[in-house]
Formats: C-alpha cells, structure tokens, sequence
C-alpha cells in the first residue's frame, strides 16, 4: 500500500469530487444478529468519515444497502463521467487506508479507469462489479 502524500497520487484540482457509499447495514458473518454494538458496515463509515483528509475530494455516503451481503463489508465508488466499481469482502478495523488510497487514485483520473498495478491490493481482490459510466 502506498503513502497518501504520494505526490504521484495528487489529486488534480480541476478534477470533480467522486462519491464513495459504504453499505451501513453490511455485517460479517462472524458477527451475531443482535449485537449491541454497531454493525461493521456502519464502523466502516464512521472510520473512513474520521481519517478523510479531503472532504473536497471525496464525499463518503452511508447507504441503507447494497445488496452484497456474502461478501460484506462493501462500498462503492463512482463519479461523473466514471466508471463506477463496487468493492466488499472489507475489514472495518483495517482497511480504512486502503481503501481511502485506491479512492484517491480513482478520483485523480478522468474515467474512474486505476491501473490494475496500481490498484490496493483490497480493490484486486474485492472488486464485485465495475459498471459503464453514465452519458454526462
């Protein structure tokens, strides 16, 4: 994984801000139905909010569902013009840097298109689906 001051990584300043939405519902299946505390999809959301260095950037959404319940926890990633790609298979305590690394690669392209090498290993790995870009 790469440093997040990687200046070959700087996000463009013309660039539009991407949306990365995390899944609040997602549970591991380690997890019991009825805990008290809260699911990992929402632990997710509330690490990647903490360690966000630019909100400008990155706009970071809790959605109800995502529908990637094996596979969970999950996020997607999208923006104008982009493709958008759907990642799960998550942990909440330790992929908030990686995930917040391959999202800032995202959002320094035009098309949403990271090179696979230069992709976290996470996103390799748990990349569910990758769907067209809209007609802006």
């Amino acid at each position: 994984m790469s440093d997040l001051t990687d200046p070959s990584i700087a996000v463009p300043p013309e660039a539009a801000p991407v949306t990365l939405h995390v899944c609040l519902t997602c549970r591991k299946a380690d997890e019991p139905a009825e805990a008290d505390s809260p699911r990992s999809g929402r632990r997710l959301h509330d690490a990647l909010v903490s360690a966000l260095m630019n909100p400008q950037a990155i706009r970071i959404v809790g959605v109800e569902c995502l529908s990637n319940c094996k596979r969970a926890c999950t996020v997607a990633v999208s923006g104008p013009g982009r493709w958008t790609y759907v990642y799960g298979d998550l942990d909440p305590d330790h992929s908030v840097p990686a995930i917040l690394d391959g999202v800032t690669r995202y959002q320094a392209t035009a098309d949403g298109l990271v090179p696979w090498r230069e992709r976290p290993e996470i996103f390799k790995r748990g990349v569910i689906a990758r769907v067209p870009a809209l007609p802006l």
